[in-house]
């Protein structure tokens, strides 16, 4: 069976087309920096890798573009789309209609256009790959892999708000958790490196890139994380503001004379570090560049406190599980940013945590960056959400014979 996984993000599409008779990965890539500058197509097959510059103006472009170079006489790995089985979709927000992952169908498809108001970045992006895949292939099955499903496990009292307890039981209005797939893949990899069961290990997962989570993962089960009723809560993002006082809301809107649709555009689209810089970019690599060259003190600005913010989660979990074995670095950010790792963690040294500085100086490579006698494990280790979703597709789609 041949499964291709879509993982539309914010600003990126990833993709890896699997033979799951062996779990092999038959090339993999990203559509990356989608509606930004220097938006591009990087495909991997083997150890060759192609990079095309190209305008992405959406996600369903994007798909175009990857569903294309599947084909491709020189870049593809299969004669025709025939030889696709089955597609599984990451999916960010179903509500509590649904908590785990399902076959896609009319009914499926309403309630995530039901609930594109919890995730209006990633819904709309995710609805775009769905209707894209159906069109160009008709016939093969596709499965949907909410983001909610590894936080269901969180307890009463880290799910429900302090608000009236009326409005959980008429609109459920609770912590739902997104990045969900990512926490539960990178948890189980980093028990799997350290050689200890992950029914053994209090867990800190950190999924930061252009949106961004952190998790505390005991015993193998989510018990708190960062992201809320929407992906809006918790770390600074991309262009999503993270935590703040829900008095800004209100005061916003009298001041400034905004509708509420005005007012959620501009905490999740045009805040972050995107706000933090006046609109200067929206992608940590640009705001890295430019802070750490002196280039742009807001740039430095922006940098300091989404660090700042990683550290205060990691410190609060460390908290709510009595504890903490390990520390894991995954997402854009996560594994791809030395500087960030070592600026998190030197907010960490209370805990016994010691980053060694030459094992830090790597990007997207699996590898403990801690030193030998560190109290904490830290780790990097690079998501594999699309694993995950194709095992969950296959799964599915054999249950349908």
């Amino acid at each position: 069976m041949k499964v291709l996984v879509i993982n539309a993000g914010s600003s990126s599409l990833k993709y890896q087309l699997f033979n799951m008779d062996d779990e092999s990965v038959l090339c993999s890539g990203i559509v990356e920096r989608i509606k930004l500058d220097g938006s591009r197509l990087i495909h991997k097959v083997g150890t060759k890798k192609y990079t095309e510059e190209t305008p992405v103006k959406d996600h369903k472009v994007a798909l175009e573009i990857v569903l294309k170079t599947l084909v491709d006489s020189e870049k593809g790995v299969i004669k025709s789309m025939d030889e696709i089985n089955a597609v599984g979709h990451r999916v960010v927000h179903g509500g509590e209609t649904f908590s785990g992952s399902v076959l896609i169908d009319e009914k499926v498809m309403k309630a995530l256009e039901d609930n594109v108001e919890l995730a209006p970045l990633h819904n709309p992006p995710n609805i775009m790959g769905i209707m894209a895949a159906k069109e160009l292939l008709p016939n093969v099955p596709q499965v949907g892999v909410f983001d909610t499903a590894f936080h269901q496990t969180l307890p009463e009292k880290a799910y429900l708000y302090a608000i009236p307890i009326k409005y959980y039981k008429k609109y459920k209005v609770r912590r739902y958790g997104f990045h969900g797939t990512s926490h539960f893949y990178v948890s189980r990899r980093a028990a799997e490196i350290l050689e200890t069961p992950v029914e053994k290990l209090k867990t800190i997962t950190c999924h930061i890139g252009n949106g961004a989570s952190i998790a505390a993962v005991k015993y193998g089960k989510s018990v708190d994380t960062s992201m809320g009723f929407t992906p809006l809560e918790g770390l600074v993002m991309g262009t999503r503001c993270g935590d703040m006082d829900p008095a800004i809301v209100t005061f916003l809107q009298e001041k400034e004379g905004l509708t509420p649709k005005e007012v959620n555009d501009i905490l999740n689209k045009q805040s972050g570090v995107y706000g933090l810089t006046n609109g200067f970019s929206s992608d940590m690599r640009d705001i890295e560049d430019a802070a750490l060259d002196g280039s742009n003190e807001l740039a430095k600005l922006a940098l300091d406190i989404y660090d700042y913010r990683i550290a205060k989660y990691v410190g609060a979990y460390a908290a709510a599980m009595n504890g903490v074995d390990a520390i894991v670095f995954t997402g854009g950010v996560g594994e791809n940013s030395p500087y960030t790792r070592k600026d998190v963690c030197s907010y960490l040294e209370f805990l016994g945590i010691e980053i060694d500085d030459e094992k830090n100086n790597v990007r997207g490579k699996e590898r403990i960056i801690s030193t030998s006698d560190s109290k904490v494990k830290v780790l990097i280790v690079p998501t594999n959400e699309e694993l995950v979703i194709a095992r969950d597709t296959k799964k599915i789609v054999e249950n349908l014979k």
